[in-house]
């Protein structure tokens, strides 16, 4: 594996993620809690290890410019610009989310965990988005 993989596995952990996301949402809708769980936890750890391969690719290559014109570039830089604000907000969101439920602290995890989980969802699709935009030119005119 080379640096210039790591967008393609970006995308595969932000995809994880989701899936992740989807499958403890389910389970807590079900009242599967102790499944909910762990489905949650490899959803943060999948989400851990993105960022950490985002900023070893970023400090190694720097930024990477779209280059593309039409319609795809408005759609793009949407995506990427909420992508990544809602990046910034959703890290400390899942943190306390992560902990008010280690703890047993049920009633504050439910309350941040509404907000928690659409954010964190809308992440990791756009983050796949993103990938797909930028990386796969052929797919989109």
């Amino acid at each position: 594996m080379t640096v210039h993989d790591l967008p393609a596995l970006n995308a595969t952990l932000n995809g994880i993620s989701g899936t992740l996301l989807l499958a403890g949402y389910v389970c807590i809708r079900t009242k599967r809690i102790a499944l909910h769980r762990r489905f949650m936890i490899a959803a943060f750890t999948a989400s851990s290890l993105f960022l950490v391969s985002y900023l070893v690719y970023h400090a190694q290559v720097g930024n990477v410019h779209f280059t593309r014109q039409g319609f795809v570039r408005p759609l793009y830089f949407t995506i990427l610009i909420t992508h990544v604000s809602l990046a910034a907000v959703v890290l400390p969101l899942a943190l306390i989310t992560l902990s008010r439920g280690l703890k047993a602290r049920f009633p504050q995890h439910r309350r941040i965990a509404r907000w928690t989980f659409p954010i964190w969802m809308y992440v990791s699709v756009s983050g796949v988005l993103v990938y797909v935009l930028l990386y796969q030119p052929t797919w989109l005119i």
